[in-house]
């Protein structure tokens, strides 16, 4: 079911304005398979902003897919009344739909990035299916967006610029067409609370000036006050949780590649530039990083600051320019081509966008069964009862093991994510905004659950994110980043009172 609610009106678009679209008691499942959306009713109205909430795994992301008529492989309506612009999504045909998309509705996914040609420039990306593709009409909703235009920005491609600033190349390209209606999933996550106050205000900008009708999946409290006109709950039915599993009492030796708390790393003088058309961008410039063995190390800055490069350069994902890693005091290769298996399983990195780490072709099962058959050794049913296992300790139930990642909410695609991380049994865990597609609890149950693990293994870890509140409660010491500058670093309690 689904509660419907006015929340701060911010605009004089009247909630009896014409509906854009509605959707009426609307259930959508996988035929002999799980419920992806509990019956849920809306109406999204022009120049209003709608945001969809609730726990993960609730329908939000899958509501908005169906209102582009772009649901899961095998997913179906199975009761209720979906009406879009005054069409039905799912009984128009491959050209109308297409029509439908690329014209008067826009849809920005929670992992923008992964839509985004990584071999083409941001301007190209943006004036592709502009409806003014002139230079001028992209710089200005590159500014519109808040990207910065005269660095160099546009002439740069997708992998060279922070997810956050990848989510707003994403909106800037979903505008560029000039929808009706705009959706988005999670448009936020990622970004720190500055950048999250401008898009939100950002966002009732376009509603009003445009007329545009806007629906927004979102976990963030603070956006959908500060923006949104109405508010639809979606509750979903009542979360299946697996028991938590016991704490490990001393003796027993660990299983085959679990960690054995040796695992300390460290960066030096690491530098990284990105070169482009248009001259250079300084992503790193000498930072100097250490997290010690079993501690949690936060590193915050601003959105584009620097903090993901840097968790890609210790993960061994990016060449740094200059300077030297380490791991257990020993020197670490500077790309995962060149480390041993044994260096590739101690480090793991959770990326901020989950569906960098899953194949959508393959099942969670298979997803979790790789690292487990070429780093542990498991087969039959020991790695079985390991999938399960790792499941339970992300908080989804065994029976996930058969699903697709398309039949996943977002934010259990990200438990996956980490489950797949997990597999190995790392001694370091690099983690980037893994609670940014969370809900509150979900969020606050996962930093828990790598609190135990790294008493339990002494797990080293370092965490990217732009929740001070979860880095403060959460982390031994953290890193300052800022324009790829490291400004400061000490224990969290100093600063981060």
């Amino acid at each position: 079911m689904s509660d419907t609610a006015p929340a701060t009106d911010h605009r004089a678009t009247p909630a009896t304005a014409t509906p854009v679209a509605t959707a009426t008691g609307l259930e959508i499942r996988i035929p002999d398979g799980p419920v992806l959306l509990h019956p849920a009713s809306l109406t999204v109205r022009a120049g209003r902003i709608t945001a969809l909430t609730g726990p993960s795994g609730s329908g939000k992301t899958t509501l908005l897919r169906a209102l582009i008529g772009h649901l899961p492989d095998g997913a179906a309506v199975t009761a209720g009344t979906l009406d879009v612009l005054g069409r039905s999504p799912g009984d128009l045909g491959p050209a109308d739909l297409r029509l439908l998309r690329r014209t008067r509705i826009a849809y920005v996914g929670q992992d923008p990035g992964s839509a985004l040609n990584p071999r083409m420039r941001i301007r190209g990306i943006v004036a592709e299916t502009a409806t003014d593709p002139s230079d001028e009409a992209v710089l200005g909703l590159l500014r519109e967006c808040r990207l910065p235009v005269d660095d160099g920005l546009p002439d740069r491609r997708p992998t060279a610029i922070s997810g956050g600033q990848q989510r707003r190349v994403a909106l800037a390209r979903a505008l560029a067409r000039t929808p009706e209606i705009l959706l988005l999933d999670e448009p936020t996550a990622g970004l720190d609370g500055a950048l999250r106050d401008e898009i939100a205000e950002l966002l009732r900008d376009l509603a009003a000036r445009r007329g545009l009708a806007v629906v927004m999946a979102c976990h963030d409290p603070e956006l959908v006050e500060a923006c949104a006109d109405d508010v639809v709950r979606l509750e979903g039915a009542p979360p299946r949780r697996a028991d938590p599993p016991a704490r490990r009492t001393p003796g027993p030796p660990p299983p085959a590649g679990e960690s054995r708390g040796i695992g300390g790393i460290a960066a030096h003088a690491v530098s990284v530039a990105y070169r482009h058309r248009g001259g250079r961008h300084q992503a790193l410039d000498a930072v100097d990083f250490t997290a010690a063995t079993g501690s949690a190390t936060g590193i915050v800055g601003p959105s584009g600051s620097g903090k993901t490069t840097l968790l890609r350069v210790l993960a061994g994902l990016h060449p740094a320019d200059s300077g030297t890693l380490s791991l257990g005091g020993s020197p670490l290769a500077a790309t995962a081509r060149k480390r041993s298996r044994e260096h590739l399983r101690r480090v793991q990195l959770v990326p901020q966008n989950p569906l960098d780490a899953l194949n959508p072709a393959r099942t969670v099962g298979a997803a979790l069964a790789r690292p487990l058959r070429l780093h542990t050794g498991l087969k039959g049913p020991r790695r079985t009862a390991r999938i399960a296992e790792l499941l339970e300790q992300v908080e989804l139930p065994a029976e996930f093991a058969g699903r697709y990642p398309g039949e996943l909410s977002g934010g259990q695609r990200q438990r996956v994510s980490i489950a797949r991380a997990l597999a190995t049994g790392p001694d370091v865990l690099l983690c980037d905004e893994i609670t940014s597609a969370l809900d509150p609890d979900t969020a606050a149950a996962v930093m828990e659950l790598l609190g135990r693990l790294r008493a339990e293994r002494r797990m080293t870890v370092a965490l990217v994110s732009h929740e001070l509140h979860l880095v403060a409660a959460h982390t031994d010491s953290v890193h300052l980043l800022e324009d790829g500058r490291l400004t400061a670093h000490g224990p969290t309690a100093t600063l981060l009172p």
